[in-house]
């Protein structure tokens, strides 16, 4: 879990500096343009104050509704401005724009200790969409992005990723939090663990359930897709909610909870209705016993009870989702019972957002657990083990990794994808570096299904720098990305001699890569005329002079290069360690000379010539390769994993 690695506002010197504070000030206002409840601003305040206390100038960004043709004025954060003034018992200056002249204008005139807040920074459409230009305009506001929005993280928008690509960037108080609360209880929680599931739908939990079924002690399900695994016993569920599609995979989760000696709970009866509505007619019925044209609303007594004792036993508890239909008064009992057991356990107890934290504050209970969730969407995905890209943008805390990743070219289906991922991650669940498997495009979701929960990163081994088009056969970056892809292969030899890729193409595809937040692991080599030639270094340096053409020193440090002896390729020739790092070395010092000696120092560097398990100690101990690019040998677990292993 990468993200848990993050710095944090603690471990960057803000004295001075103009910071760019990233929050999430979407509160509610009534008619009126008044806030009706404003936790969101509440939550923001430590660190705020800490910039404050620690003479920055703190510009702040956020988002207020979704406006859709530009300034619209009850879309305005002016209102946040004026609460916020008020709660830290100094003026924010509120700015009339985003990027605009006036923005500019204060933020220059900005002193230490002193706030402003941007305009809506969702006036500007590029904020959506990630622009890179409308990134980078935005980041000339300041010296230091510090990212405290923890409920749009699982956006890569400008002002939540692509920030950090023109800036150092960090986490403030909140997302630490979070991190710190979900990241524990999911990587080492305290024992009895128990997952509680409710909502209306299967479907919208089934990665959350995926990635907690191998760490959880019990799950507990409730609410609308409760039926869907009832049906899935053999029980009649009359007319309830129920996913008919996703019946073989509630009986697969069910198979799997019991070879892994996980208790799955399901409603021993439920309280259901003919009509869809608050004022009709119900009863109580057992599950095996619910008649036809009856639906299931909440969980019954006897339900409640037994959920209730398996709470009261748990020391982590992890709730996302109302047991019934909670909007209805008459049918809130079940999530309301579960919100008092939660409440009175002796356990780490968190609130995943949503429904289930909006029932937790409106029944007094907010204070009697240990974290709620400020962001439903991204809670959800960070229970389901997907990259956030809002944190996973943010610089690591600890010196970084090598990235040892396997380029698997073309080979291997879909099904045979899933099983090598599934063995690898237990023989590499141990690894200390970062382990990418690059698979074929169309074992993409196969791998990225199989790798969820593990440290075992995905990546794409090519991709077109146009977001769509008519470009046959090719795939984008926006395509990627939403699959849950971080690293995609540009330039690879084989391309280049193959496909006509050229140094050119391969720029484009790297800043199309960075747009979207992926990491691109960029080849650069030369072949064996060029080598004999005398010419590598000059070879060498012109792809990475052109390859990082218009590129930002921050997105350097964090991109990866392979250097790839092609003449190495297929010729019976093998480059001694010596030479390896020798070019390596070349490559970092031309990224020194480029940009800085932080930006090579950051940059990891791979050698990606006929990496094997006899070899790759020596190799990865050299000074200056983070790491490899392996071909062949990836294709085998045993040896990969030797190769991932190369310490033990």
């Amino acid at each position: 879990m990468s993200m848990l690695n993050k710095k944090t506002i603690e471990d960057i010197e803000v004295v001075g500096k103009k910071v760019i504070a990233r929050m999430d000030f979407n509160v509610p206002l009534d008619q009126e343009g008044k806030i009706t409840d404003d936790k969101r601003i509440r939550g923001a305040l430590p660190t705020i104050k800490y910039l404050i206390e620690n003479k920055a100038k703190t510009i702040l960004v956020s988002h207020l509704g979704r406006p859709k043709e530009g300034f619209e004025p009850e879309f305005s954060l002016k209102p946040v401005a004026e609460r916020l003034s008020k709660l830290l018992g100094q003026e924010v200056i509120m700015a009339a724009d985003v990027i605009g002249d006036d923005a500019f204008a204060k933020a220059e005139a900005l002193k230490e200790g002193e706030v402003m807040l941007l305009e809506n920074v969702r006036y500007h459409k590029e904020e959506m969409k990630n622009d890179p230009a409308f990134a980078e305009k935005l980041a000339s506001l300041g010296e230091i992005f510090v990212n405290d929005a923890f409920g749009t993280a699982h956006r890569a928008h400008a002002s939540t990723a692509g920030l950090a690509n023109y800036l150092p960037a960090v986490c403030g108080f909140l997302i630490q939090k979070e991190m710190n609360f979900m990241g524990k209880a999911l990587k080492n929680p305290e024992r009895p663990f128990i997952a509680i599931l409710g909502g209306a739908k299967v479907s919208d939990k089934i990665g959350v359930i995926d990635n907690l079924i191998e760490k959880v002690d019990t799950l507990i399900i409730g609410g609308g897709m409760a039926y869907t695994f009832l049906k899935a016993k053999g029980y009649k569920i009359g007319s309830s909610l129920c996913e008919e599609d996703k019946i073989p995979l509630a009986k697969e989760i069910m198979k799997k909870a019991e070879k892994d000696n996980v208790e799955i709970m399901l409603p021993i009866g439920s309280i259901v209705i003919k009509e869809f509505k608050n004022d009709t007619e119900y009863k109580y019925v057992p599950s095996d016993a619910m008649p036809d044209g009856w639906m299931g609303v909440d969980i019954g007594s006897l339900t409640i009870e037994k959920y209730s004792n398996a709470i009261r036993k748990a020391k982590t508890i992890i709730w996302n989702g109302p047991m019934g239909v909670f909007e209805f008064e008459n049918f809130a009992k079940g999530t309301e019972e579960i919100a008092k057991a939660v409440s009175k356990a002796d356990a780490i107890s968190i609130i995943g957002g949503g429904d289930s934290a909006a029932a937790i504050e409106l029944l007094g209970y907010a204070d009697k657990v240990s974290h709620i969730s400020t962001g439903g969407g991204a809670a959800l995905e960070f229970l389901e083990g997907k990259i956030l890209p809002g944190i996973d943008c943010l610089l690591d805390k600890v010196p970084k990794k090598k990235v040892i990743a396997g380029n698997w070219k073309m080979n291997k289906t879909p099904s045979e994808t899933g099983d090598f991922i599934r063995e690898l991650a237990e023989e590499v669940k141990d690894a200390k570096d970062i382990v990418v498997c690059g698979v074929p495009f169309v074992s993409l979701q196969t791998a990225i299904d199989a790798a969820a929960g593990t440290n075992i990163e995905i990546a794409a081994q090519n991709m077109h720098w146009e977001d769509n088009g008519a470009f046959t056969g090719e795939v984008s970056a926006p395509m990627l990305v939403d699959m849950g892809i971080k690293y995609v292969i540009i330039g690879h030899s084989e391309r280049r001699e193959y496909f006509a890729e050229s140094s050119h193409t391969v720029n484009k595809k790297v800043h199309a890569a960075f747009n979207y937040g992926m990491v691109p692991i960029v080849c650069v080599g030369e072949s064996l005329d060029q080598r004999e030639l005398g010419v590598t270094e000059e070879r060498v340096k012109f792809q990475i002079k052109i390859a990082l053409n218009g590129l930002g020193e921050e997105q350097v440090k964090k991109m990866v290069i392979a250097y790839e002896p092609i003449w190495a390729i297929g010729t019976g020739k093998t480059a001694t360690t010596e030479q390896a790092n020798e070019v390596c070395g070349i490559i970092r010092k031309m990224v020194e000379k480029l940009y800085s000696r932080e930006a090579a120092r950051a940059i990891v560097i791979q050698y990606g010539g006929s990496v094997k398990p006899a070899n790759a100690t020596e190799l990865f101990n050299m000074s200056d390769i983070d790491g490899g690019l392996v071909g062949g040998a990836s294709l085998k677990v045993k040896d990969f994993a030797k190769i991932v292993n190369y310490n033990d």
